[in-house]
């Protein structure tokens, strides 16, 4: 973000197109390779802004704290198996996601 008081015009309009989803419509991105899992506590908008952004030093950044990643396969079956709550921010071709609650 901008400042901690106003959110970037980008962040706003990731905010607004931000939304909860299942597991299978997930699916087919995960298959392609392209679904990156956002963990914990993390904004999963500012992580989207950044990769937006193309914020190479900060998305590494979360990459080598583990913060984010490429979702996985045991990962995957989790969910699948699990059925959390899910929210969801595409960034065509990259889809960003975090279990809520």
């Amino acid at each position: 973000m901008s400042d901690a008081s106003t959110p970037s015009p980008l962040y706003a309009k990731l905010l607004g197109e931000t939304a909860q989803i299942g597991w299978p419509e997930l699916e087919r991105f995960f298959a392609k390779g392209v679904l990156i899992w956002v963990k914990g506590d993390l904004d999963l908008v500012s992580v989207a802004e950044a990769v937006a952004n193309d914020d190479t030093q900060q998305v590494t950044q979360w990459l080598s704290a583990g913060l984010i990643e490429r979702m996985q396969a045991e990962t995957a079956a989790d969910v699948a198996a699990r059925d959390p709550e899910l929210w969801a921010v595409v960034l065509s071709p990259w889809v960003c996601v975090q279990e809520r609650g």
